[in-house]
């Protein structure tokens, strides 16, 4: 079997766990042979994780003869052109989250989150990933979207119970939160498509349209997305300047707190909840009630390992998990995050549907829907009405 050359476009905090997954891939031959980000940060990038050649644009990447899939970890407004540029170049792609957004077009009034209306929002959102969608199909490539939810062990285990039980899904709530992004980009609604709801709840959202379809297949129903209704806030914008100690969230134009309910076409519903304010790490839930059973995946916090320390200074080399604030105290010990967090599954399963060209778990109709709902979301809450699809 011919070497699978990988190339990353972007070398942030998920570029980091990618590079992690990639270093455990089996039964592929994988080689991550060149790096692509604007900054000094990616020499250093590509010298710690023994990359062949550190490129300083993309461009440079997509023209790169040596390279078959290209890994876009990149800011959200910049997914959809680097996908398109990449597959018609003749590559695979893989892309984080979120597939598209609406991030603004000439004659916006800025910020565009507080001034363009979502439901203009939506229906430019939905031609844009129509287009997409058309241009990927012509490629012949690989579009595998980088949801690492749907590699979770726990995830995959609920999917493993509800197939062997054929159980009817009656009501799935999930929820990713944390302290707030450190990115300065994130508070702008022309840099991420939207706040907390978009961001994070982005991973619940995939997952519960995900398992619902995983019931429908097997039961041999036709299950889909009926009606959205939704409510953002900014909860965080009553704080005093000397009460943001800890929290980071800080929005211009974009959400801290969300929640949408979809309503699918058998009656049955998932409410999703992400927020900008919860402190204590990251939180990756996403709770399955059946008609005979209920399944609770804690993907983060979980028991693998919980620690009791009193000194900051001695744990200053120790990672305990994403978004703490500190390390004392009783914390909930990440082990083996990008194993429990899906990610070297996700990555493992690309490399072999790259490898024998089969579709991936995660594939462009779960990205172009959870787009689509989370875009009606957006509509429904500046409407305060039901969106139905």
């Amino acid at each position: 079997m011919a070497k699978i050359r990988v190339g990353l476009a972007g070398c942030g905090f998920v570029s980091e766990l990618h590079m992690h997954a990639y270093r455990r891939v089996y039964g592929v031959d994988v080689e991550v042979r060149a790096v692509a980000a604007r900054g000094d940060h990616v020499v250093e990038f590509a010298r710690r994780h023994q990359i062949p050649t550190a490129y300083r644009s993309f461009r440079d990447l997509v023209v790169d003869a040596d390279i078959d899939v290209i890994d876009i970890c990149t800011p959200p407004n910049l997914h959809t052109s680097m996908i398109v540029d990449a597959m018609q170049a003749g590559k695979h792609v893989i892309c984080e989250k979120p597939f598209a957004g609406y991030f603004g077009r000439d004659g916006d009034k800025a910020p565009i989150g507080k001034h363009v209306s979502k439901a203009l929002m939506y229906e430019r959102v939905l031609e844009e990933m129509e287009k997409t969608r058309a241009a990927i199909n012509q490629t012949g490539r690989l579009f595998m979207y980088a949801e690492d939810w749907i590699y979770a062990p726990a995830v995959t285990k609920t999917v493993e119970i509800l197939k062997a039980t054929k159980d009817k899904i009656l009501f799935m709530k999930g929820e990713e939160s944390h302290s707030g992004s450190h990115a300065a980009h994130a508070a702008q609604w022309a840099m991420t498509g939207g706040g907390s709801l978009i961001r994070m709840g982005c991973h619940p959202l995939s997952a519960v349209l995900y398992l619902k379809q995983v019931e429908a297949k097997a039961r041999g129903e036709a299950i889909s997305v009926a009606g959205v209704t939704c409510d953002v806030g900014n909860v965080t914008a009553c704080l005093r300047s000397d009460e943001r100690t800890v929290l980071k969230a800080n929005p211009v134009d974009v959400e801290d707190w969300g929640m949408l309910t979809a309503t699918f076409s058998d009656g049955t519903k998932a409410t999703v909840f992400s927020g900008d304010m919860i402190l204590g790490g990251v939180r990756n839930l996403i709770e399955t009630y059946t008609s005979s059973g209920a399944l609770f995946a804690n993907i983060t916090p979980n028991t693998h390992m919980m620690s009791y320390q009193t000194s900051e200074e001695k744990l200053a080399s120790v990672y305990i998990t994403e978004k703490v604030d500190r390390k004392t105290g009783w914390q909930y010990v990440c082990i083996e995050e990008e194993w429990t967090r899906g990610y070297v599954q996700e990555i493992q399963d690309f490399m072999e549907c790259v490898a024998t060209g089969r579709q991936p778990l995660s594939d462009l109709a779960l990205a172009f829907e959870t787009i689509k709902v989370n875009y009606a979301g957006y509509w429904a809450a500046e409407e305060g009405r039901r969106v139905t699809l």
